[in-house]
This record gives structure tokens, sequence and C-alpha cells, in this order.
């Protein structure tokens, strides 16, 4: 795994929804053109637009897809959801049950019915039938009758595929079934055929040399960088080292009796295998007999498309980091079938429904220019959900800064982006000899190369590789816990009303500065065995969270956190956070290590590159005093823990 480029990009568009994101309650948004008709707003992608419209495609042409329903009471699930997680309500922790949220918020027999009437009736074939979702397949001709549009053929990506011509529409007597539609165009998305998982990928190993600690190793003969010796990076930091900067070690509790959720694609044939070695190689707890347990779809699809292998790093990682910070905490892996968002929603559907976990880390998303709509409502809904019955989400908030570079446009991602989950933004960690806490930056690295005659660096202050993602919702108004907190120049930053910003918590994620990880690979010499090489990106800080939230559950008696972003501003400004800055040395200090790469990526037959790491300078986005959005409210400080047990507020 490239250490770089530990996140994961889900490569779909999300299922177009009906729910207006300015409140995040379910009412209607354009009024409709036909008095019979109700529009989908955002079910027509951004790529089909008229001067890449190729025309109408043949009749007969087959079209998959989705039909979400609504379920009952929307806007009574959006009120329980906000107060069972406000600490000054009186439903405060009034979880309800999966049965109980089925039998007051679900869908009705009657909803599915009268969607499976009218796909029928316009000559679609259902296919599948499900609490959520209604599934069809059917001709081009028969879903134009359906949804009152016209699919044509678009140029985008150097391919032509098929998306509406027009937004498409329901029937009015189905607006209150119908959430969303998800699969009206055939770009690279639908789900394919079974696959089987491919093997591990290709080996990736650091060169030395490392530091143990923060500081510790310099090599003198390189030149120095902004009047300093640069240190080599850590080789990764462990779990002794985490616990200890997070307050795991302090506080003696170790997420005992919580379960913790890590959702991401596929599954790793060799997950528990390199997490049990992984934790006896670097002094970790052992596992309990069950105390890692997998859920995982019958079959996989889109393999290569989705670069299957590709994610068994960030599964390793996951896995081994949560259980590295939180070691008496139970986890279950939840894989999806594919990258595409149908699969997704179905696995974080499967920890809902079931309950498998009361807290979920996720180290995947897209860019929120790609959610129809503003955002994919549908993940919405199963995130309040989880919040009605005490799940807590947590998503990192991406490794690519404000996005200009890479899209052209300043955004964030998505489902990050929700105002129901807590974003987790990333910093560059120092950890000191003793595994004290001696600073943290926000996480953004500027690169600049080692000369060829080794003495100088060029390009200073060098070029953005990556960083912390953040900024604010284009589709999101301010939820209520950010109001006051959010400094009006974040959440005002496309004029007019105030908008979700992220990230809300930030922790170590900088590759620079991150996890030691261990996982099967496929090296050079043919052979395929167990190594280990430091990883880190928004991925690593993701669990890294899940794992202190595990940590404040059990400091609570076990009483679930939930949807926890009321609890983590009710701690802003106070000693609970590390207040994150980009220079935590003083203004006129700037930060760097040395680092040394094979180029390779695996042994030195060709060679090694040397870089500084720049720290602290995260595209446009900045750690300041307070929130910013590097790192929202802050890390977790000494006193984060200690704020959960009882007596103390949260």
């Amino acid at each position: 795994m490239r250490s770089t480029r530990s996140r994961r990009r889900v490569s779909v568009q999300a299922a177009a929804v009906l729910l207006p994101v300015a409140s995040s309650l379910l009412v209607w948004g354009p009024p409709a053109q036909a008095a019979d008709r109700v529009p989908l707003a955002g079910a027509r992608p951004d790529w089909a637009t008229a001067r890449a419209d190729r025309g109408g495609i043949p009749a007969q042409t087959t079209v998959s897809s989705r039909v979400y329903l609504a379920g009952r009471d929307p806007q009574g699930l959006a009120r329980y959801a906000q107060a069972v997680s406000d600490p000054k309500s009186p439903l405060y922790q009034k979880y309800l049950s999966p049965q109980q949220v089925r039998e007051r918020f679900g869908t009705s027999s009657g909803q599915r019915a009268a969607v499976t009437s009218w796909l029928t009736s316009s000559g679609l074939r259902i296919t599948a039938a499900t609490p959520r979702y209604v599934a069809f397949q059917g001709s081009a001709t028969a879903t134009d009758r359906a949804f009152g549009t016209r699919l044509h053929g678009y140029a985008t990506s150097g391919s032509t595929y098929f998306a509406p011509s027009s937004i498409p529409s329901v029937p009015a007597a189905l607006k209150d079934a119908v959430l969303g539609v998800a699969g009206l165009d055939d770009a690279p998305r639908q789900a394919g055929r079974a696959e089987a998982l491919p093997g591990p990928g290709s080996a990736f190993v650091d060169a030395g040399p490392f530091s143990t600690y923060y500081g510790s190793t310099v090599d003198k003969k390189l030149p120095k960088a902004f009047g300093i010796q640069p240190p080599a990076p850590v080789r990764g930091y462990t779990g002794k080292q985490l616990r200890a900067v997070y307050g795991g070690t302090a506080s003696g509790l170790t997420g005992k009796g919580v379960k913790v959720a890590v959702l991401d694609a596929y599954a790793s044939p060799t997950l528990a295998s390199d997490a049990a070695t992984y934790a006896a190689r670097n002094g970790d707890q052992p596992y309990r007999p069950h105390q890692l347990t997998q859920s995982l779809p019958k079959s996989y699809n889109d393999i290569k498309a989705c670069d299957a292998s590709g994610w068994y790093g960030e599964e390793s990682m996951d896995v081994e980091a949560v259980h590295a910070v939180a070691p008496d905490a139970d986890i279950v892996y939840v894989g999806a079938a594919s990258c595409n968002d149908d699969d997704l929603v179905d696995a974080t559907a499967r920890i809902v429904d079931h309950h498998l976990a009361d807290i979920v880390s996720n180290s995947w998303g897209d860019a929120e220019s790609d959610a129809p709509d503003g955002g994919p409502k549908v993940y919405d809904r199963l995130f309040m959900e989880g919040a009605v019955e005490g799940i807590g989400f947590y998503f990192s908030s991406g490794d690519d800064g404000d996005q200009l570079a890479s899209s052209g446009t300043k955004q964030i991602d998505y489902p990050s982006d929700s105002p129901w989950v807590t974003t987790v933004g990333g910093t560059s960690l120092a950890v000191g000899k003793n595994d004290q806490y001696l600073f943290e930056t926000g996480w953004g690295t500027a690169e600049a190369r080692l000369s060829a005659d080794g003495k100088q660096w060029k390009h200073l202050p060098g070029t953005f590789t990556g960083g912390s993602g953040g900024g604010t919702s284009r589709f999101y108004a301010q939820p209520s816990y950010q109001r006051g907190i959010v400094p009006d120049a974040l959440a005002r930053a496309h004029g007019g009303t105030r908008h979700r910003t992220v990230p809300d918590i930030a922790a170590v994620a900088d590759p620079a500065t991150g996890f030691l990880v261990g996982q099967t690979q496929r090296w050079s010499d043919g052979s395929v065995r167990y190594g280990e090489s430091r990883a880190g990106g928004t991925s690593l800080a993701a669990p890294v969270i899940a794992a202190v939230q595990a940590m404040a559950q059990q400091a609570r008696g076990g009483v679930p956190i939930g949807f926890a972003n009321p609890s983590i501003y009710a701690r802003y400004g106070s000693s609970a956070y590390h207040d994150v800055t980009d220079h935590p040395l003083g203004a006129d200090k700037t930060l760097a290590v040395a680092r040394v790469d094979y180029a390779n990526n695996e042994n030195a037959r060709r060679g090694t590159t040397t870089s500084l790491e720049i720290l602290g300078k995260d595209s446009s986005l900045s750690a300041t005093r307070g929130y910013d959005d590097v790192t929202g409210v802050g890390s977790p400080g000494a006193d984060y823990l200690k704020s959960f047990l009882p007596g103390q507020r949260g």
C-alpha cells in the first residue's frame, strides 16, 4: 500500500433522492412540471449536458435500477434522531431497537406494493424487493415511460453512456413512497456478475533511516531546511504511542464492552491472520476468540473497476488501528460487495438493520460535486436511523485538501458532508521519547526533493502532495451543533446562509507521522508474505477516533454515545481537546521531516529518493486557533476521556 494514498474513492454517483439538504427533513423540492408528476431532483448526472448529447439510445437497451423507499414519518425520524442525540433533550439516549425503528419509521407493505405496481404497469420487471428498495430491469422504452423522460447517449470521459435527457419524475400518488432512484444511467457503476476476489497487491516497504520517536534520528549529511536539520520520520507509530497521546494509557480505558464496525469494500482474505500477526509483533494485546468477526456479502462485483486488492491495506490499517488504540473493543469488519454506492448503502443498512455495532468507522467517499442533489440522502436516512438506535458513524474527511487541483472546484467529500455523521480530519503528530504528546499540526504536506548533488532542497517551499480534507458544503445548511462555534468566514464561504463545515474532530493522519501497518503482500520475487510499512491519511484518523470513542463509551458505563457531534461540540474550547494549529512552536517555525523512499517501492535495487516533507501546508486550508477546516474542534486531549466519566458532561 502506498502510504500517501490510503483513502479509497467511491467510483460512482449516489442515488438521487427527494430530501432537501437545507433542513435534512423530507419535504419537496422544485415544483412538478405536471400536476400528476413529481420530479426527482438530482437523478440526472451533471455530465448529461446538451453539448454532450448524442441523441436517443436503442429502444431495447436494458436498464437496471433501484427505487429507494421513503418509509413512514421521515420528518419524525429526523426529529427523533436530533432529540436522542441532544444532551439537553428529555429524549437524550432514549434509543430504539432496530425492530422499533422498523415499526415506527420503516417502509410499509403499501409503499412497496404501490411502487411495484407502478413499475410493472410501465413494462418493467421486478428483480428484487427489500424493505428499503425495489429493484427493476427493463427496456429503455419502458424506463422512459415509467420516469417521464427519454434516455439519451452522452459523451463523457472518452466514452458514451446513457442518462435521462430531462429530470425524471414519478407519479404524484407516489410522492410519500419514493425516496429516490439510482441507476438511470450506465456510467461504470452498475453491479456486475459475481467475481472472485484477487490476491494481495504489490508490496511497499519504507526505506530508512527512521526515528523511534519524533526527532530521535537526524541525518546531518542532509542540508538544513528553514534553519533546522530535518529529522527522519518515524517507522510508524504503534498502539502504545497512540494510546498514550490520546488518553487511553492514563485513563486505563480499553474499549471493553463496546463493539466497533469497520466498513470498507471487499474483504482481504488474510485480514484476520494479518491482524493477529501484527498484534504479536508490535506489543498489542492478543485478540480474544471472536473479538474480530466479519460480516460479508454473498458475492462481489466490479473487482477490476474498483481495484479490489487496493482496499486490502485500507482494511488492515483500520482494524489494526482500532485494536491498537482500544485493545478490548470488539471489532466487526463489514465488507461491501463493491465500491459502488448501492453496495455501500447495502453494507451500511446491514449495520443499522441488525445493530452490528455502536460505532462505525468509514474510510471512503467521493467529491461532493459527484453527489446528485447535493448528497446521497439514502445515506442520510440510514445515518438518522443509526442515531435513533444509538449508532454513531465516523467518516474520514479526505486526503486531497480543498480538492481544487484535482477537481477544479474547492469542495468537500460525501457522505462525510452529511450533518448526521462525525467527519474526522487529519493531523501531523509528534510523539516524544517517553510517549508524551509534543505537538500536532494540521495535516497538509508540501514536498521538496533533494538536489542531485545532495546540497539543497529543490523548489522550496514545496509542492502540495496531500492533506486533510475540509471546507464548507454547498448543499447542507449549518446544523445547530455548529452554531456559534464555526466562524462565519467558513460557514458563509459560499455566501448567503451558513452551511455545514467539516471536519468535526481530528487525529493523526500524515503518512510521514503515520501508523505502522501489517498486511500480506505480493513481492517482486513472486512470493506472497506478510510485511509492515508506515501508512496514513484520514483513513487512519477515522479508526483512531472510533477507538477513542469506544473508550469514551466504556467510561460512560457502556451507554452508547450514538451520534456524537452534539457531544463533541459541547466540549469545544475545553481541555478535552488539543487546539491544533499549523505552527505549534511559533509562527516563525516551519516543521519538516526528511523522508527516504525506495524507487521500486520495495528495496534498494533501483536506488532511493529523498524528499523534504513540510508539515502544516494543506492546500488553501489552515489549522488555526479555535475551530478550523483542517482539524475541526481539535484532537482528543488529556481530559477528553475523563469528561465521559460518571458525573461529567456527555
